[in-house]
């Protein structure tokens, strides 16, 4: 019997300090805290979905709180969406929130820019009413667009272009669509494009500058035989070319969309001030063309994340001049399969840390491989020139140079007043003639392993400092041939190496 009431005792005492104060919810008096005043959704086009962001509210009292309601001020008629205690909608009662606990909100738009008169849309979370009302304020800015996509049939098919055959002949094709026509990009409202937008035979795209191209994610340009690109960006008004997701989160990550394909045969390409970021290869270059006309002349240009390659040209002829290309996940620029290259006054680094990296910044070849009948098949193509002068090729790898020759094609290179990241720790290419740098036949007056002082790489800031040692020892002829930087800074004669005059942070 003395056992049976003891059990009896504890199993009471246990019940009725279990009915904690916090089991009973008071009602809110206006003393909620929340993780933000205001929620910027950031930007979005018209009738594109945002992210989702996310709201805490905080109940920091020792009691069980209930908030009579929870809604957008807008109420149904409201363009945001609200996921409160995992309920979807747009308004909300007796919420409960334990003491000392808190609760997530998580706050989605729509908008459709024809249906809004202030391209600036603002609501509102109000937490219940009269005198113990809260509200936290809700701000997007909505822009409308070009949208561009590929059709569908009455079948549902969407519409493919080819763009190679395969070892059995059949056709490889990717979704995208055709211009058809001459076509010109202006500034007056962004373009959005879904799947691959295809300049056809004979055809010219034209974007004008401060254009804002937005590739969805395995999209992108490209530009058939003896079709043109021309992109006339300006200083200070550039032609921006990125992903269609605008959240500042965004902003930097690589490999949102596919590349600007220039394809073999594709000529008189002309880009200048443009900036191409977060692509998976910012321009592949197939063109095989004149040995002395540029396939590319590409000028004042800035390419920064790219999953694979800033540049990757094959056996093709590129003339760059204050061109900029950091963060690239293999090489920043890869001049393989031969081919012509000119480029003056340029920076071309890697400091990309998202992953490790196997590439130099700036590779060079002449040759490619394949397999045929379980063999490997190495063919050489010349290089007629690859010829760098007063540029910065520098990056977080202590080899950012790699100049890789096949016997039997030419193999023309010649390096004058660069600063070069070169650092063989291992005397690893000690015995190879292609990196003997006191060779005045391939090198003249460059800079081995010096300190380029950039304000900050990882953040694609690339102008030079006071401290650099590329001030000052840019090669004269080059820099009357390029007189101001990408800045539109003119040079200093004796000038700095590298796209930037330097600055004094």
């Amino acid at each position: 019997m003395r056992y049976y009431l003891t059990f009896l005792l504890i199993i009471t005492l246990v019940f009725f300090s279990s009915c904690r104060k916090d089991f009973s919810a008071n009602l809110s008096t206006g003393n909620l805290q929340f993780s933000k005043d205001t929620v910027y959704l950031d930007t979005v086009f018209t009738n594109i979905g945002s992210s989702t962001y996310n709201l805490k509210v905080y109940n920091k009292s020792n009691k069980t709180i209930s908030i009579p309601s929870v809604q957008l001020g807008k109420g149904e008629n409201s363009l945001y969406r609200l996921n409160v205690d995992g309920t979807s909608g747009k308004t909300f009662e007796n919420i409960e929130i334990l003491a000392n606990d808190s609760l997530y909100i998580f706050i989605e738009t729509t908008i459709d820019y024809t249906l809004v008169t202030n391209p600036i849309y603002t609501d509102a979370i109000i937490f219940d009413t009269g005198v113990n009302l809260q509200d936290v304020k809700l701000i997007t800015l909505v822009k409308d667009a070009h949208f561009l996509y590929p059709s569908k049939d009455l079948n549902g098919l969407v519409e493919t272009i080819n763009i190679n055959t395969d070892s059995n002949g059949e056709e490889i094709s990717v979704r995208g669509f055709y211009l058809n026509e001459n076509t010109t990009f202006t500034n007056v409202k962004p373009y959005v494009i879904y799947g691959y937008c295809a300049i056809p035979e004979n055809k010219t795209l034209t974007i004008e500058a401060g254009a804002n191209i937005h590739f969805h994610s395995n999209s992108g340009l490209i530009v058939n035989k003896n079709a043109t690109l021309i992109i006339n960006g300006e200083l200070n008004n550039e032609v921006l070319i990125e992903g269609d997701r605008l959240e500042n989160k965004f902003s930097d990550i690589p490999g949102q969309w596919g590349t600007i394909w220039l394809r073999a045969g594709s000529k008189n390409h002309n880009i200048n001030y443009a900036i191409i970021k977060n692509a998976s290869a910012g321009i592949i270059v197939d063109s095989i063309g004149s040995n002395s006309a540029p396939t590319l002349t590409i000028k004042n240009t800035q390419i920064y994340n790219s999953s694979n390659f800033g540049i990757l040209a094959r056996e093709t002829n590129i003339k760059g001049e204050n061109l900029v290309i950091n963060n690239s996940g293999q090489s920043s620029l890869a001049c393989i399969i031969g081919g012509t290259y000119n480029f003056t006054h340029s920076t071309f680094v890697n400091f990309w840390n998202n992953s490790l990296r196997q590439y130099p910044s700036v590779l060079i070849n002449n040759f490619f491989t394949y397999t045929e009948n379980n063999t490997q098949i190495i063919e050489t193509r010349n290089l007629n020139a690859a010829n760098f002068t007063n540029c910065i090729i520098d990056g977080n790898n202590n080899i950012e140079l790699v100049i890789d020759k096949v016997e039997g094609a030419n193999f023309n290179y010649y390096f004058k007043n660069n600063l070069l990241k070169f650092n063989d720790l291992n005397n690893s290419y000690t015995d190879i003639i292609e990196y003997n740098f006191e060779d005045t036949n391939y090198y003249l007056d460059n800079i081995l392993n010096g300190n380029s002082n950039f304000k900050s790489p990882i953040d694609n800031d690339l102008i030079i400092g006071g401290d650099s040692d590329a001030n000052e020892k840019a090669n004269t002829q080059g820099t009357l041939q390029v007189p101001t930087d990408i800045l539109g800074i003119l040079r200093n004669v004796p000038a700095d190496i590298g796209a930037y005059q330097h600055i004094d942070f």
